[in-house]
């Protein structure tokens, strides 16, 4: 019987339907993809404006995808293609191709090269544009990564200004053995990691060993990590271990990514340590101070995103030196400049750890934090520079406080609080507080790094205001002032200066500086305890070594260009009033100040000749007026010869008037002019002479 002619079209068609997929899957199978290259290389090349080229292999086969779920659809059943390609190249950009990459090779041609890459593709996913690839294998990887001094990198790619219709759907990538290899010429980094896989490990795939140099100095470290990072299902983590010395800085940290594919979910412990907090500056780019060596551990929460990621170092604590810190600081990615907030504690503060800040610690301790520059000998004043170039990197504001501030000797400070506002290169202090042996400081400084108001140094101004410092608390264990010290300090500097060190600071500021002490005790021991040498020697060669009562202090400085000239500045004790004239040089660190004592009443002994204090702040010269004690001496011994031995000290005898009224000497100190803003100068009947300062 014949069929219909109607049921052999359909058959037809049918058979037509169902052999154009069979051949094209038998044509799928049996072509030699490696015929593709060619064009795949090509337009490959052309859409990432750089080399790209696979050298080997280049082969298709049909997979089945393991499915977990079950509810099963009929697309599941169905065979994916799987794609293999072989010796796999990446390309630097042309222009960098050749330019020394370091002083001791030149950048390579490629910037990665792949033993084998393999994925499958959904093919379904190919009806709505979308190219899914559930898992992208990289098989013995090569890295190289390269940022040259003028910024420019070899892992940016130029983004097209046509937007595609297409969307690539990336889930996993599974890391095998490899390295990674980082040239960074503005911050002079070479290092090499070196991946492989781990076998038996429940938790990480993946360990890594990391080699190389930053600064000429070395860096060690190792870690591990999961071999498969999951992009699109965010709850499932992606642990991270690492343990790496950079420098002069470790770092260990622990925890987990998660949603990579947005580059979010950074939790981890974080453990650092280094000879300075300022070395951190080269690996984060956050600004903080130079310190003594530290020690911190807590927890950094990050979110990563383009142009605002997001940092948090919360809940730490540690060392820096012997004191103790807590807190939390926070950083997020803004344009111009990073933001920077927070508040740090510490309970007790040892004020040697201070000194850093400055540049006042030690030319070794300055060399274990990692800085070239070195104090001389002969000079008091700290040289190191501040390193304002990097405070236009960052903006800030973090608040400090430190319950209480200790040193060798007993100093009693507590309740420090400041607040440090970085803005554009310009760092203020406001306030910069705390209480100080029964009284108070209260200061506001700015420093002005910016560059805008004097080119390549610090502008600066000081305010400080001390206000009723007990001198019996300054020094509780002094046991022969216990009963005498029952007056008190106040203070005031205005200063305005200009340079980028605490030594051409002081060398160039302008202002005033007055203090008044009233009702306290001298002693050699006392002014040793305050560190002020010079003084102390001064009092030896006036009165021994024996304590006496003061009634009153008064001193008023006018600083012109770093020349301190006294306007007053007196001393009244119960046995002299002492005038003191001259003028410090804090440019030269040199003084030049002469004593004139007023023995009060009729005393046997009193050396009313003049004491000149001279030389340098390192090695300073006290010295009595030798001529007047010749005269003094002379007259003694004439008069020895015609009278009685009671006779012989009558030219050594003084009948004074009375002492100074500090009533007086503070009326005398009040209402002076402020600081000059920084480069005007004080007018020139208020300025000290060279004359006057080298004692001519």
């Amino acid at each position: 019987m014949t069929m219909p002619r109607r049921t052999k079209i359909a058959l037809a068609v049918g058979g037509t339907v169902i052999a154009i997929p069979a051949i094209a899957l038998v044509i799928l199978l049996n072509y030699d993809w490696n015929k593709a290259r060619p064009w795949l290389n090509e337009k490959a090349s052309e859409a990432i404006e750089r080399p790209f080229a696979i050298r080997g292999d280049l082969s298709l086969s049909w997979e089945k995808q393991p499915r977990h779920k079950q509810d099963r659809s009929w697309h599941d059943w169905i065979p994916w293609p799987h794609l293999v390609a072989r010796d796999v190249h990446l390309g630097n950009p042309p222009e960098m191709v050749g330019a020394t990459a370091s002083a001791k090779d030149p950048v390579p041609a490629d910037m990665a090269n792949v033993d084998a890459v393999s994925f499958s593709l959904n093919p379904f996913a190919l009806l709505h544009k979308t190219i899914s690839i559930p898992e992208l294998a990289f098989q013995s990887p090569s890295v190289y990564l390269r940022r040259t001094a003028d910024n420019q990198n070899n892992w940016t790619f130029e983004k097209k200004e046509k937007k595609s219709k297409w969307r690539l759907d990336l889930d996993r990538i599974v890391f095998s053995k490899g390295s990674i290899r980082f040239v960074d010429a503005i911050e002079d980094i070479d290092a090499t990691a070196h991946v492989d896989t781990l076998d038996n490990d429940p938790k990480y795939g993946v360990g890594w060993k990391l080699s190389g140099s930053w600064n000429d100095a070395p860096i060690r470290g190792d870690g591990k990590t999961g071999a498969v990072l999951s992009l699109q299902d965010a709850s499932i983590p992606f642990p991270i271990l690492a343990d790496a010395k950079i420098g002069l800085v470790s770092v260990r940290a622990e925890g987990t990514l998660t949603n990579p594919a947005r580059l979010a979910g950074i939790d981890m412990n974080l453990k650092i340590s280094g000879a300075s907090m300022a070395q951190l500056y080269a690996i984060t780019g956050l600004v903080l101070p130079e310190t003594p060596p530290f020690s911190t551990h807590g927890r950094l929460v990050g979110e990563l995103a383009k142009g605002n990621s997001k940092w948090t170092y919360q809940d730490f604590v540690g060392k820096v030196g012997s004191s103790d810190i807590s807190g939390k600081l926070a950083y997020q990615q803004k344009k111009p400049r990073g933001h920077m907030t927070g508040n740090v504690h510490s309970k007790l503060l040892q004020f040697a750890d201070l000194g850093p800040l400055i540049g006042a610690d030690s030319n070794e301790k300055k060399k274990e934090r990692g800085v070239d520059s070195t104090q001389p000998a002969d000079k008091v004043l700290p040289v190191e520079k501040f390193r304002t170039e990097r405070w236009t990197s960052i903006d800030a504001d973090v608040s400090f406080k430190a319950d209480r501030i200790t040193r060798t000797a007993q100093l009693p400070i507590s309740n420090l609080y400041t607040e440090f506002h970085l803005n554009d290169g310009v760092l203020k202090l406001t306030p910069l507080n705390f209480d100080f042996a029964g009284g108070s400081m209260a200061s506001t400084i700015k420093l002005d790094g910016s560059g805008k108001q004097v080119k390549d140094a610090i502008a600066a101004n000081l305010d400080v205001t001390g206000r009723h410092i007990k001198i019996k608390e300054l020094f509780p264990n002094i046991s022969q002032i216990q009963q005498a010290t029952v007056g008190e300090i106040n203070a005031q500097a205005r200063l305005s200066a200009t340079g980028n060190s605490v030594a051409t600071l002081l060398g160039s500021s302008n202002g005033e500086v007055k203090t008044t002490v009233s009702e306290g005790t001298i002693s050699k021991m006392l002014l040793e305890m305050m560190g002020l040498n010079v003084g102390s020697i001064v009092v030896t060669k006036l009165l021994g070594d024996k304590p006496v009562q003061m009634n009153c202090l008064a001193g008023d400085f006018a600083v012109t260009n770093g020349i301190a000239q006294t306007r007053s500045f007196v001393i009244d004790t119960t046995d002299a009033t002492v005038n003191i004239n001259g003028a410090v040089s804090l440019a030269e660190e040199k003084m030049d100040l002469t004593l004139k004592p007023d023995s009060k009443g009729l005393r046997i002994v009193s050396l009313r000749s003049p004491i000149y204090v001279r030389g340098s702040f390192k090695k300073p010269d006290v010295a009595i007026d030798k001529a007047a004690l010749a005269m003094r001496a002379g007259g003694a011994i004439a008069l020895a010869a015609l009278a009685t031995p009671v006779a012989a000290v009558i030219p050594l005898i003084h009948g004074g008037g009375g002492g100074v009224d500090c009533g007086k000497l503070l009326a005398q100190t009040a209402a002076k002019p402020s600081a000059p803003p920084p480069g005007k100068k004080l007018p020139a009947s208020k300025r000290a002479t060279p004359e006057q300062v080298n004692g001519k």
